[in-house]
């Protein structure tokens, strides 16, 4: 009796084995199911390091010397203003990580730009002395290329940018050295609405400075709308900007429409206005201010052929209304009638080797009333020319 009950469990093991392998044979078993994506976690490293190095000698026909009125500068220019001279534009250094969901973003500079965006140690801008932009940035990989940056940024507006070998010309427009901004502090989103249109939000302390002095926001709405054959470019601007009171509005209106129709020809015509609503104030028992509504507005053409593998030719035109000196105050009188600029720029541009640009540069500015210093005086004449030698040596990361 106990042989047959171990012969009949073997029996059945032997049977049940079989069958579990002719059931693994026929069926193939259930894939395991995906794990669950990991939690995107921020890298910290690499940094992209990236740079440049900016110089140029400018001659201005005026030969305006220290001794004149407003010194050795060309008028209406910003950056490359110092005149009859070797001068430094711009040294930049750049530390970058792209965001991963989070990124940063350093750029350190040095030069007359540096001095140009944020002054001296007694001016509003002075507390980002050396820095261009400081920003943390934030990607989600689910929000459908929707961006944050927090810190300081450089502003949407303009048709220009801060890095010269960007630029078409060497020297900036008057819009972008009057018209508009150069940086902003504060909070920019931007979100993809289409395959080529880009919407943004920005909040900042001010418009014509990076800290605030009033306790108001300036609000920002950007568009970008990209096409094949042309770019179009929207910005807005509104907030309290005067100082010591959050009454009376500054607004600006910026837009650019890029052409691009083949490879070696572009264009390209910017639009700025922009109008401020002043409001009295009394600080210390002084009063200051009225309600005086100032506007300016501008408009520049702008045109680049690349005439060989190396070698580019570059000219814009400019015409630029500021008539009561909301913009232009420190530069003639302000009450002179109408204050009109305009001004036209000629580029020749060649490539020596991969990183080192070098460009030639004619410029013409003229106005309606006596502006520009010339020789030893305080006198002023209604125009300036200008000829400028630029050389930008750059570097980057391998790709």
């Amino acid at each position: 009796m106990q042989k047959n009950w171990t012969s009949l469990l073997k029996l059945f093991v032997t049977a049940a084995f079989g069958t579990a392998l002719a059931a693994q044979a026929q069926t193939p078993s259930a894939p395991a199911a995906p794990a669950a994506p990991a939690t995107p976690t921020w890298s910290v490293g690499p940094l992209d390091i990236s740079g440049f190095i900016d110089a140029y000698y400018s001659y201005n026909a005026n030969d305006p010397s220290n001794q004149s009125a407003s010194g050795m500068y060309n008028l209406l220019y910003n950056f490359n203003d110092e005149t009859n001279q070797f001068a430094l534009n711009a040294a930049k250094l750049t530390l970058s990580h792209d965001p991963d969901p989070v990124g940063v973003h350093l750029d350190f500079l040095y030069g007359r730009t540096d001095v140009q965006m944020n002054g001296t140690s007694s001016s509003d801008n002075s507390s980002t002395k050396y820095i261009e932009q400081a920003f943390i940035s934030l990607k989600p990989p689910t929000a459908k290329g929707f961006e944050a940056d927090l810190g300081k940024f450089v502003t949407s507006a303009g048709a220009e940018v801060i890095e010269t070998k960007d630029n078409w010309n060497y020297s900036r427009s008057i819009l972008y050295a009057h018209a508009i901004p150069y940086a902003h502090i504060g909070l920019r989103t931007s979100l993809p609405v289409s395959k080529t249109e880009t919407v943004g939000f920005q909040a900042v302390n001010g418009l014509s400075s990076t800290t605030k002095n009033n306790g108001g926001v300036t609000i920002g709405l950007t568009s970008a709308y990209v096409k094949p054959k042309y770019t179009w470019n929207a910005n807005y601007y509104v907030g309290p900007q005067n100082y010591g009171t959050q009454k009376g509005y500054e607004n600006l209106f910026d837009t650019t429409l890029l052409l691009t129709p083949n490879a070696k020809f572009n264009a390209y015509i910017n639009y700025d206005y922009g109008q401020n609503r002043d409001h009295p104030y009394t600080s210390g028992g002084v009063s200051y201010g009225d309600k005086v509504l100032s506007h300016w507005q501008g408009v520049a053409l702008a045109l680049r052929e690349q005439i060989a593998a190396k070698d580019a030719l570059a000219a814009r035109y400019e015409f630029y209304y500021d008539p009561q000196g909301f913009t232009t105050t420190y530069y003639g009188s302000a009450t002179s009638p109408r204050r009109q600029f305009q001004e036209y720029t000629l580029t020749y541009e060649h490539k020596w080797v991969e990183g080192l640009l070098a460009r030639v540069e004619y410029r013409r500015d003229w106005t309606n009333f006596n502006f520009f210093t010339k020789g030893d005086n305080a006198g002023t004449v209604k125009a300036q020319s200008t000829l400028t030698a630029g050389f930008v040596a750059f570097f980057g990361p391998k790709r």
